[in-house]
């Protein structure tokens, strides 16, 4: 494979960004992320926290160097992740679940598969087109699909910002994945928050990821974005990757992976789970990880207990 890729979040108008993004990557599988944690509910952030790493940690032990059933993978890590965030509230006795949106992307193959929860998107792009993109799993975007509001309500109906799924919720989050996208040289995957999306259009992302390259495309998205939306704004995240082929190689960016080792795994997302250490305050220095080995460790021992008497 050969790739470029580029990140970057700002954290907006908000307190705290509650914004998540990262990418891993085998020989052959490209593993891309964002989560968006819902502000209308207590610790967003922990939520799109423990998604990432979940997932993440799912696709190091699945991609062999490639994952073998990835309609399945996307659908089971995503069921997983929601499964740990509602560990973590348990463990934490906390008064509601934290929950979040989320978005993945599997390139691997020459072909691209992706799955999301709520209104964090993927935009598959090529030569200032776009291909395809997630449809936000929200009220606003039900009443256009219905027939109900016309697409150009949007940007103004009252209920644009209600969403119907997400992990974290009560109910199993229903997991939206694609068919498979081949790829071509110069093809762009955006994953964004909506901090992003919300404030510029559609048309504005791809003609400026096709007139840069996506390392200065990027940047510059995000300061618009911030910019436009002000002190009030939200917190604005995108990842961007560009595929390539030996003809257009685009210097020092590009990751070139077919000498990578077969069980070696990069990824920018940690694992295991830990604390962002700027916010640790605000999590009664729980770690994570370690709250999950105690529990399991009780469990274990009244397995032990039970099976003695």
């Amino acid at each position: 494979m050969r790739f470029s890729v580029y990140q970057e979040s700002h954290i907006g108008g908000r307190k705290n960004n509650q914004d998540r993004m990262g990418y891993s990557f085998t020989r052959d599988a490209l593993l891309l992320l964002v989560a968006d944690g819902m502000g209308g509910h207590i610790m967003g952030e922990m939520a799109a926290q423990i998604a990432m790493q979940t997932i993440a940690s799912l696709f190091q032990e699945n991609a062999t160097p490639y994952v073998k059933k990835p309609e399945r993978f996307l659908e089971d890590s995503f069921f997983a992740a929601h499964r740990e965030i509602h560990r973590y509230r348990a463990i934490n006795n906390l008064p509601e679940t934290p929950r979040t949106t989320i978005v993945a992307c599997l390139i691997q193959h020459n072909n691209a598969m992706w799955a999301h929860c709520g209104d964090s998107r993927l935009y598959w792009m090529r030569g200032g087109q776009i291909l395809a993109r997630t449809r936000d799993h929200s009220r606003i975007e039900t009443l256009i699909a219905q027939g109900k509001v016309d697409a150009s309500e949007r940007e103004t109906h009252p209920d644009r910002n209600k969403l119907f799924n997400c992990l974290g919720a009560p109910n199993m989050p229903i997991v939206e994945i694609s068919r498979r996208a081949s790829l071509q040289a110069g093809d762009i995957m955006l994953l964004c928050s909506d901090g992003l999306w919300s404030v510029l259009p559609d048309h504005e992302l791809a003609q400026r990821l096709h007139s840069n390259t996506i390392v200065r495309a990027v940047p510059e998205l995000l300061t618009t974005a911030t910019g436009i939306a002000g002190k009030t704004g939200d917190n604005v995240t995108a990842l961007a990757m560009m595929w390539e082929s030996s003809e257009n190689l685009h210097g020092n960016s590009t990751i070139t992976t077919h000498t990578l080792p077969v069980g070696s795994v990069t990824t920018t997302i940690q694992a295991p789970r830990h604390l962002d250490l700027e916010n640790a305050d605000t999590y009664n220095d729980s770690d994570i990880e370690k709250a999950i080995e105690e529990i399991r460790t009780a469990i274990d021992k009244s397995s032990r207990i039970t099976s003695r008497n």
